[in-house]
């Protein structure tokens, strides 16, 4: 199962982890894998790439992880266009748990 876990303070999202292989189907054919890594590389590109912001991400393929951590001192626009970005994350990645139960989890941590 793929877990994704939004790191949270208060209602403020800082950065998210994901792990694991969901299982829906092999690696290379998994389509919840391949939605969710579409998913989070097309956020991680507008952090860094689109607002060059460098928001610590790490990719680990021992364990099969992503980890994203928005850095501070953002000001004001690129804090809101984060936060709608990674709420847009949080609610796509939801509904695709909605659709695929069972395969992947979506949680909150502070």
């Amino acid at each position: 199962m793929t877990t994704v876990s939004f790191h949270m303070e208060g209602e403020r999202i800082t950065g998210f982890r994901v792990r694991g292989h969901s299982g829906w189907a092999e690696a290379g054919s998994d389509v919840v894998c391949a939605a969710v890594t579409s998913a989070v590389r097309l956020t991680e590109c507008a952090v860094n790439d689109v607002l060059g912001l460098g928001a610590a991400v790490k990719l680990r393929e021992k364990d099969a992880s992503l980890s994203l951590k928005l850095p501070g001192g953002l000001g004001d626009a690129n804090e809101r266009f984060c936060q709608n970005l990674l709420a847009a994350l949080m609610v796509y990645l939801t509904q695709l748990q909605e659709e695929y139960p069972g395969y992947i989890f979506i949680e909150e941590a502070e």
